[in-house]
């Protein structure tokens, strides 16, 4: 089998070039904005937290129960202490305790000074207001202490970090409730295409709708991102250097959709050079190829190819680690599996190729995958059906059914069993 597609007088870039050379030439926003803590879920921190108060703020209860002093613990035998009071989560007890007592209380409530243990309800006989313990109760149980979580003053996160769910609540627990971000990227979008038309409009001939812009939307639906969507621009090259001249003042990154190959009304290429720099163009990479990369003036230029696929494929494995260190986010690896193949999967070698897979486990915990149909770049069906790519490598031949190959799961797909 011969990949024309992959025949070039030099070697292409392959994947990891490309992804290095992109890299190399980014490099992170500095400006930063003062943001309410619930509106900070996916977003850059711009400078390290410490914790404003501790948590948990006070030593509290881990259970309700009843809670006491280790002293009064009798070794020998069954022990009984008086119930003097209760000690509620945000209405604690605030009286003196005494040698032989004890006190009722709930999870999350306040432990007296006095006190250093809790029993579970469970564990005890209750009567007349008085508790039996038993021989075996522990001392220092069931207690949270404060700051055992986090001290007061301590550093609770880095700056740089993406921040998740997780996050905001830890923040919320130390009394964070303004934070400083790194500002939003901007990023304006463009398919190009005579053919392409709008969704509200009827085909004529020869037309098709453009499903590319729907693609990079749904891609850039990220609070790390300010998105500008330009529409449908015409193959025309005055017209399109005036729309990339013009996107070019006002955002951090341009991210077009066709016009990178190398056919007549190809002039995303000729119109980049000529009004700003090819980084480079065309990578060994399959669905994706023909994908330019530069810049204009100091806005960075990704000109994808016009084939759906091809643009979700080029857009996870090349722009969006780009986008990701503009942001000034961490640097993070896809999670990559090996699977057991259940296809015959043909390929040359020339390009690194990512198919649309369906990755399952079995209930020994071994992971096995398919193909997910139809995996020309135009097709929409497999990519919608799949949970994964399997990743080939560039000297790959083909893979027999029973072969291990690498797997990456696609971001917020699920594995079927």
């Amino acid at each position: 089998m011969i990949d024309f597609c992959s025949q070039e007088t030099k070697p292409l870039l392959s994947v990891d070039e490309a992804i290095a050379k992109i890299q190399a030439s980014i490099t992170s926003v500095k400006e930063q904005e003062i943001v309410d803590l619930k509106n900070a879920l996916g977003r850059v921190l711009a400078e390290d937290v410490y914790a404003k108060v501790p948590s948990p703020p006070y030593k509290n209860s881990a259970m309700d129960g009843y809670a006491f002093c280790s002293q009064d613990i009798n070794s020998a035998q069954d022990f009984c202490l008086k119930i003097v009071g209760t000690s509620w989560a945000g209405r604690p007890y605030l009286g003196e305790m005494n040698s032989g007592e004890c006190l009722r209380i709930f999870t999350g409530a306040l432990v007296p000074k006095a006190l250093d243990s809790v029993v579970m309800q469970e564990q005890v006989t209750v009567s007349d207001n008085h508790v039996q313990f038993s021989l075996t109760t522990q001392p220092y149980q069931n207690i949270r202490q404060q700051g055992e979580d986090v001290a007061l003053g301590s550093l609770v996160l880095e700056a740089n970090k993406v921040l998740s769910v997780m996050d905001l609540a830890l923040l919320a627990s130390v009394g964070v409730n303004k934070i400083s971000v790194k500002r939003k990227v901007k990023v304006v979008i463009f398919s190009t295409g005579d053919e392409l038309q709008s969704l509200d409009q009827p085909l004529a001939c020869g037309q098709i709708y453009d499903s590319n812009r729907y693609a990079l939307q749904g891609l850039l639906s990220n609070p790390l991102y300010a998105v500008i969507d330009l529409g449908v621009v015409a193959d025309d090259p005055l017209l399109l250097e005036a729309s990339l001249i013009k996107a070019a003042q006002n955002s951090d990154v341009i991210v077009t959709t066709g016009g990178a190959s190398v056919g007549d009304a190809d002039y995303i290429k000729e119109i980049l050079a000529k009004c700003g720099q090819v980084n480079f163009w065309k990578i060994a990479i399959k669905p994706g190829k023909p994908l330019a990369f530069g810049k204009i003036g100091d806005c960075h230029f990704f000109g994808l190819p016009g084939n759906p696929v091809a643009v979700i494929v080029t857009f996870q494995y090349l722009v969006e680690p780009a986008l990701k260190k503009l942001a000034g986010g961490e640097a993070l690896k896809k999670l990559q599996i090996i699977a057991t193949s259940l296809s015959t999967l043909k390929k040359s070698k020339g390009r690194q190729e990512y198919l649309r897979g369906i990755l399952t486990q079995n209930s020994d915990g071994e992971f096995f995958v398919s193909s997910a149909g139809k995996q020309g770049s135009n097709i929409l069906k497999s990519m919608s059906q799949a949970n994964c790519y399997i990743v080939l490598p560039i000297e790959c031949q083909g893979v027999n059914e029973g072969d291990k190959v690498r797997v990456d799961l696609i971001l917020g797909a699920c594995i079927t069993d």
